[in-house]
């Protein structure tokens, strides 16, 4: 398990953590959360070896592989697929002895390299990395290009993929799911669900910590504060907790003042004296109570729009496209005031080509698109961070917007809802996150009045409390809004109307959120049954007694291969029912005593033993299976 204990961690003039502790066991996956600067990203480094303590004790399980996502990615020409494979050093390690094994023709070093390549599943691993990237969104095509042709979201994904790849025992992420799309959303959520290891998350996406996470930590004041259950259960029993401190601190503050009173108007009197200094050092002794507030620094608000015709936008039979190629057809669509659009689809189905169609960044090809004379678009997306004046402050970027007559107090009072203040606000904006980049260009979209909003993944890089501003500030807009997002919890509380773009198409989607998630999972194996339909349709072209001939050849080939699969399943159906036994031992808080050390040990070394047998097991029926797979391929 991880243990963290009385500690303190201070980076340059500040303190992060401050005389705390905490313990992660085993298999358990825990959200990581707290305001942007608190200490989240600094404790994962610790855990990595990258931080040292200035103070206290940490540690975990030393023989625990650990995994994580690497923040940069080089320009490489090597193919995405084997990059990511390069996530499983110890394979790249077998990979190169091999070689050299090969090289000097060392018979007896190539049958040992080969055993422990057998062993770690390295058989399969092409397979399980193709599986990986595929998972992520990357097409078939995509495997085999440079990693240098791919642009940053798309590198990130190959730094996910390498990090998902490793066989370890811990997994920290910070922040996986930006420059994802819904449905690869939808798709590293259930891997991380089966992941058996223990896992440590950052993220901004509620549903996304929902759908994962038992255990919260959330990061505040300098200490590391337990919360069992998800995130919603996190906030209800912290709201819970800061309304009982701001009753105890509005009670304290009535107890320090009649103290600080008495004190006040004794502490000369010689008849009062004592008792004065009683009560002021009671007063002193008084533990300082910090009042509950709404710690959000963020107060957003759209502006009342200054006009809202109806309608904004009229759209009939409208193709949309790039030269020659039509992305989207026939596309009927009219926006009114008061429309709150979300766009569903699959990663280059055509979603933010109709915002740039929306946005006037694109012209329709055919057909009757109709913009309002009183139309007044604001259109947020990523790639408008790029278009900032690195050396101007956000103050001056806003001062281009307004009139002269608006007051500099007026600009800094906005910009402050923005988490803007003070000097900030007078900043060059060119050393700022990317989160505070977007939450610039966020803030001057808002100030101009837009009636027509168009968000194409508003919230990358915008941290919780951001997030929950804007979704708020959405609910009172009153003019149209379309927007697409990988957040589901923003898309669900904006949205009223859902529209899916598939196949070149734009159409009402008759569903939430929940149903769309289905209707994914429906198209997948609508698509496997197809072309299992397609092979099906080629066999039957095979002369029949050839194919009879091969029919038993495959049966005399897979039938000893279908024995030992047997044999596995009955192995991993062992191996499993022991698990569930020691999972309920360590469930069992008594076992964390110190006079339980021993056995806790024995527990903890016989589930890491059971858990690498029933990988190498699982991988074993897997290579089998291959091999049965590669027979039935020939046989067709």
């Amino acid at each position: 398990m991880i243990n963290i204990s009385q500690a303190q961690l201070i980076r340059g003039s500040k303190t992060l953590l401050d005389e705390t502790s905490l313990t992660i066991y085993p298999g358990h996956k825990v959200g990581l959360v707290g305001a942007n600067g608190t200490g989240k990203s600094s404790l994962l480094a610790l855990i990595l070896g990258h931080l040292h303590l200035d103070k206290g004790e940490f540690s975990f399980p030393s023989g625990w592989q650990v995994a994580s996502v690497a923040q940069e990615t080089p320009a490489l020409d090597v193919s995405a697929l084997e990059y990511v494979l390069d996530g499983d050093t110890e394979y790249r390690d077998l990979e190169a002895q091999l070689e050299k094994a090969q090289t000097d023709n060392n018979g007896n070093a190539i049958a040992l390299i080969h055993g422990k390549i057998d062993a770690i599943g390295g058989y399969a691993i092409k397979a399980r990395a193709g599986a990986l990237l595929a998972g992520l969104g990357f097409k078939d095509a995509d495997q085999s290009n440079p990693v240098k042709s791919f642009s940053g979201g798309w590198r990130m994904r190959l730094n996910l993929a390498q990090a998902l790849l490793c066989r370890s025992d811990l997994l920290l992420l910070d922040e996986p799911t930006n420059h994802l799309d819904l449905d690869t959303m939808y798709w590293l959520e259930g891997w991380i669900k089966s992941y058996q290891g223990t896992l440590i998350l950052i993220s901004h996406d509620r549903d996304f910590i929902d759908g994962i996470v038992g255990e919260i930590v959330h990061v505040e004041n300098h200490k590391l504060n337990y919360y069992k259950g998800n995130y919603s259960s996190f906030e209800r029993v912290r709201a819970e907790r800061m309304a009982q401190q701001q009753v105890a601190f509005e009670r304290q503050q009535k107890e320090r003042s009649h103290m600080q009173s008495f004190v006040d108007r004794f502490r000369y009197k010689a008849s009062k004296a004592k008792q004065a200094q009683s009560r002021l050092k009671a007063l002193e002794r008084m533990a300082e109570l910090l009042p509950s507030q709404v710690d959000n620094p963020f107060q957003m608000a759209f502006r009342e729009p200054e006009a809202l015709p109806n309608p904004l936008v009229v759209m009939e039979n409208v193709s949309i496209g790039y030269e020659d190629n039509t992305i989207l057809k026939q596309v009927e669509l009219n926006l009114v005031p008061g429309a709150r659009i979300g766009l569903l689809g699959r990663n280059g189905a055509g979603k933010s080509t109709l915002i740039k169609l929306l946005s006037g960044q694109l012209q329709a090809k055919t057909g009757k698109y109709q913009p309002n004379p009183g139309l007044n678009i604001g259109y947020f997306a990523q790639h408008q961070v790029e278009f900032l004046t690195l050396d101007d402050s956000p103050m001056q970027h806003l001062a281009r917007l307004a009139p002269a007559s608006v007051r500099e107090q007026e600009l800094r009072n906005f910009l402050g809802g923005f988490g803007f203040n003070g000097d900030m606000a007078l900043s060059p904006v060119r050393p700022f996150s990317g989160g505070e980049k977007a939450r610039l260009v966020l803030a001057l979209v808002v100030w101009q009045r837009p009636n027509l909003l168009l968000l194409d993944e508003p919230t990358n890089h915008l941290d919780l409390e951001m997030r929950h501003a804007l979704t708020m500030a959405l609910q009172t807009f009153e003019g149209a809004m379309v927007i697409v997002s990988h957040d589901r919890h923003l898309l669900r509380l904006s949205c009223s109307d859902y529209y899916l773009v598939d196949q070149g198409v734009v159409t009402p989607f008759d569903g939430d959120l929940d149903d769309y998630h289905q209707w994914l999972l429906d198209a997948a194996k609508l698509a496997q049954a197809n072309n299992k339909t397609d092979v099906g349709a080629s066999s039957d072209a095979v002369d029949k007694k050839q194919q009879k001939r091969m029919e038993a050849e495959l049966r005399q080939k897979v039938s000893p291969l279908k024995k030992q699969q047997v044999k596995l399943e009955t192995q991993q159906q062992k191996i499993n029912a022991r698990l569930a036994e020691l999972e309920i031992e360590l469930a069992d808080g008594s076992l964390y005593e110190t006079e339980n050390k021993a056995k806790m040990t024995n527990v903890l070394n016989e589930r890491t033993t059971l858990t690498q047998a029933m990988d190498e097991s699982e991988m074993h029926w897997l290579e089998i299976q291959e091999q049965i797979d590669i027979f039935e391929q020939d046989c067709l």
